[in-house]
């Protein structure tokens, strides 16, 4: 916690001033986090090639992404250290909120990472059971939203988006509604990592409107105002998110068509979990849905699929998720890939309103 060293010494030196605001220490936090991203990533890079941490095709891929074979995967875990410099500076690491959003990301990266380690081993796209790495997540998150709602006072009531303070309370029935959200949310961007830059987008868009939320909900006057639900201390988990926006814009500087590394799961699963909790504490569970549109899509894609071919023996999509069923469409990757940009930026900008109309 450089900030607060630096912020002692105000009275010798003013302009030190500034490290008490959660905006200024947002901005540098931002900065730090992309300039060890973007410098850091060659390095990073050129490492994971000498290890031979390359991807692995799924056979029954689209065709053209087998010369996407052997590329560096694993490239999550430069987001993720990159945004954690930034948190051991510029955060309050007293806040349990801060502790229970870094636990949950940091936690289902550690099983993304697990899961990329045994498909490069065993040079594969099988990687950990699946029913394995859903009992991993929903541990991790439901421990970390149980000791938040019992020791720490977060609200069990779930908020209506466009209604002054309407919700419900579930009670402890909250904290398995809150798991399946962080849960389908990290499982949601995990299916969207399919194409060069696909997922880093609507994820930095995300973390970008769930950063402004949790400074607007852990200001009091300001959350009043817009009649939103006050969250102590939510404020500081904002230079958290400027940290993965700008670690997701450094990632993508090497992630972009043509891809030069890949995420993998260490990164779609510690970046969807951290989008998860960050909503569940923002109070913005339900407007994740709309937030996270995209997500939402290419998870019901693979869901619709799977179901109507159990039943049925057909298929509803060329291939599932979504976006190779647009590939095998003859639509070219980079115009999906933008488009989806697209429609994530829009996604977001109506969820903003949502703080308004109210």
């Amino acid at each position: 916690m450089l900030y607060q060293w630096l912020y002692s010494m105000a009275d010798e030196f003013s302009p030190l001033n500034l490290f008490r605001y959660v905006t200024f220490r947002t901005f540098i936090a931002f900065f730090t986090s992309f300039l060890v991203c973007w410098m850091w990533g060659p390095l990073f890079i050129r490492r994971l090639k000498e290890k031979h941490f390359g991807q692995s095709i799924r056979s029954d891929g689209p065709q053209g992404h087998h010369k996407k074979a052997g590329t560096p995967t694993m490239g999550g875990s430069l987001i993720l250290m990159s945004a954690l410099i930034p948190v051991f500076l510029w955060v309050d690491l007293v806040n349990p909120l801060v502790w229970g959003v870094l636990i949950v990301t940091w936690g289902f990266g550690l099983i993304g990472f697990i899961d990329d380690y045994l498909k490069i081993s065993k040079k594969n796209s099988k990687g950990l059971s699946g029913k394995v790495r859903l009992f991993g997540e929903f541990i991790i998150s439901g421990v970390v939203i149980f000791v938040l709602v019992k020791f720490f006072s977060l609200s069990t009531e779930v908020y209506i988006p466009l209604f002054k303070n309407v919700g419900f309370d579930l009670g402890y029935f909250y904290v398995p509604f809150a798991c399946l959200v962080v849960v389908g949310t990290a499982n949601a961007v995990n299916l969207t990592d399919g194409l060069d830059g696909l997922a880093i987008v609507p994820v930095i868009i995300s973390a970008a409107t769930l950063g402004l939320f949790s400074y607007v909900a852990g200001h009091l006057s300001i959350s009043n105002y817009l009649f939103i639900p006050h969250v102590s201390g939510a404020a500081e988990l904002t230079p958290i998110a400027a940290a993965i926006v700008a670690g997701g814009l450094g990632f993508l500087w090497y992630n972009s068509y043509p891809a030069q590394v890949f995420m993998g799961d260490v990164g779609s699963l510690s970046l969807g979990g951290f989008l998860g909790i960050m909503a569940v504490i923002t109070r913005n569970e339900l407007l994740m849905m709309v937030l996270g549109g995209v997500f939402v899509v290419e998870a019901l894609s693979v869901i619709t699929q799977v179901f109507y071919f159990k039943r049925t023996g057909k298929r509803v999509f060329k291939m599932a998720p979504i976006h190779h069923h647009f590939e095998l469409g003859g639509l070219p990757e980079t115009k999906i890939i933008v488009r989806f940009w697209i429609i994530s930026i829009l996604l977001a900008v109506l969820c903003l309103a949502t703080l308004k109309i109210r």
